[in-house]
């Protein structure tokens, strides 16, 4: 056991936000709503509940205002939204009172960034900036993401110090959270270590949340190497949901349960109630009418009580 492993982490659920939009057919707000509650009682302290992008580019996050409006969750659960660029803030601060925190986000990759947001990265960062100050006037919490931080499909893998430098550059802004994103599924145990252990040596008091992508079967290893490293804050999404929609083929975020259960039996605190966790998953898997790919929905949680013997 690495002395630097915490025994302690914080899980955001992002699957209503991050999750959902990756999902062709459309969900009710009622459904989104009812999931968001189930998750609101499972342990979680944090959970990422929507998307102020054009609703005419993602249809599927366009009633962000009414899931906000409509749900009722635990006081101490802290809710964020992501916020594209100045107009979706606008937008945000029309529910301004029902959440508590927003996200600001850029990739470190430019041909990625232009796909994503068709922005220069410099031109993103320039208006979050401005953004970046409006959310802490209105005193809410700023955090900021920067995606494609392990590698990009399109310009191989993106040198550490471009995003670092973009990371210290958030911080500056006021950002107390910054979250690291495998957006494609590129990033591998051995580097993850590296990354975050260089990262956590250059962005002193900020918090470092891990959000890595199974896309291709690397990604409770990748959340394990980064642990052992001392990162104490990472994202994951219920039932494996969602992905990212360029390129295509990057499906697939670690499922909060696999997650969880991984930690757990580690010894590593979550605060989640993994059953309450894999009824919310198995619930967005009969609102989907599909099968979801988690390991968890399927085999339940660790039984180290032997009650198969008995049958």
């Amino acid at each position: 056991m690495s002395d630097r492993r915490p025994t302690s982490v914080h899980i955001r659920e992002v699957g209503p936000r991050d999750g959902f939009q990756n999902e062709p057919e459309l969900i009710s707000t009622p459904d989104k709503i009812r999931l968001i509650e189930m998750l609101s009682r499972a342990g979680y302290k944090r959970i990422e509940v929507a998307s102020f992008v054009r609703p005419d580019v993602l249809p599927q996050l366009a009633d962000g205002e009414e899931v906000l409006r409509g749900i009722r969750i635990p006081d101490d659960v802290e809710l964020m939204v992501l916020i594209p660029n100045t107009r979706g803030l606008d937008r945000a601060l029309s529910v301004r009172d029902r959440f508590h925190a927003a996200s600001i986000f850029v990739s470190a990759s430019e041909t990625h960034n232009q796909k994503n947001i068709n922005r220069a990265v410099e031109e993103t960062l320039s208006d979050n900036e401005v953004m970046a100050r409006r959310i802490l006037a209105e005193g809410l919490k700023l955090d900021a993401v920067i995606a494609t931080s392990f590698g990009c499909p399109y310009e191989g893998k993106v040198p550490l110090d471009r995003v670092l430098g973009i990371a210290e550059r958030y911080a500056e802004m006021g950002a107390t959270e910054i979250g690291f994103g495998d957006t494609t599924g590129m990033a591998n145990p051995g580097y993850a270590c590296e990354f975050f252990a260089a990262a956590l040596e250059r962005l002193p008091g900020i918090e470092l949340t891990a959000h890595f992508h199974n896309t291709r079967g690397q990604g409770l290893a990748n959340a394990y190497a980064a642990l052992e490293v001392g990162v104490d804050s990472f994202e994951s999404s219920f039932g494996e949901l969602g992905g990212c929609p360029v390129p295509a083929g990057s499906t697939g975020n670690i499922a909060t349960e696999d997650l969880a259960s991984m930690f757990e039996e580690m010894g590593v605190d979550t605060g989640l109630d993994l059953d309450a966790v894999i009824a919310a998953a198995r619930e967005a898997q009969a609102v989907l009418g599909r099968t979801l790919t988690s390991h968890s929905i399927i085999a339940g949680p660790v039984d180290w009580t032997g009650t198969l013997a008995s049958h």
